[in-house]
């Protein structure tokens, strides 16, 4: 039997790794971070134990990378929706929309997630928070804001998720998009209100695949790690 190709292997590499993401917000949204364990989270990826070691250095990096990733998707999700716009008004309410939906859709995973950047490591520099961060300055741009604008759009976007799942005392979405809508200038009818039919639907379903490009395949024992090969 001829070895497989480095891009065969590559690409069971990637698997291997978006499946370890989607059962990490899986796990923890439904059993909190601290109930999770790494264990937990490679059964439910049906992957190898060690692989989540060789991808993450340990359970926060593997949450917070986890979460970024479904925001990022979450965010682009509502960025292209149909009908398509290039408006940057329009995409400022549909960006703000996505993240204040998602603290709305799953408060527990948000909960854990807050509370992690809330620790010494705070953001962790991994590839699904850069994307993150790409589609948010380019909604900075398209809006017609100043660069510097970035950092404070994604402070008080974070701001506002934190008072969304504060347990025992939320604030309510419709006070926080009222002001972030009015901070940029935007109409209530922009994006998805929160009292529009669409969004009283659930505009996140419980399934995540989507998110997370992992298709079939088995795991297999990884080559030298990625930190290894730098």
């Amino acid at each position: 039997m001829s070895p497989r190709s480095a891009s065969v292997n590559e690409e069971l590499r990637r698997r291997s790794r978006e499946r370890l993401l989607q059962a990490a917000v899986e796990m923890v949204a439904e059993h909190g971070y601290e109930a999770t364990t790494l264990a937990d989270i490679a059964d439910r990826a049906g992957s190898a134990r060690g692989l989540v070691s060789y991808y993450f250095p340990g359970k926060r990096q593997l949450v917070q990378s986890a979460v970024h990733r479904l925001m990022h998707r979450t965010l682009e999700e509502g960025l292209e929706r149909e009908p398509r716009t290039e408006d940057g008004r329009e995409r400022m309410a549909r960006a703000i929309d996505a993240i204040l939906g998602l603290a709305r859709e799953r408060p527990v995973l948000m909960r854990q997630h807050m509370a992690g950047l809330l620790q010494a490591e705070g953001f962790v520099q991994c590839p699904e928070q850069q994307r993150l961060a790409e589609l948010l300055r380019d909604t900075v741009a398209r809006h017609g804001s100043e660069d510097a604008d970035y950092p404070m759009l994604r402070s008080q976007l974070m701001g506002a998720v934190y008072a969304m799942v504060l347990p025992n005392v939320p604030m309510p979405i419709t006070t926080l998009r009222a002001e972030l809508f009015k901070r940029y200038r935007l109409d209530w009818e922009m994006g998805v209100p929160p009292d529009t039919g669409e969004a009283s639907g659930g505009t996140h379903q419980t399934d995540l695949s989507r998110y997370f490009a992992t298709g079939d395949g088995p795991d297999e024992a990884p080559g030298p790690s990625p930190a290894q090969s730098k």
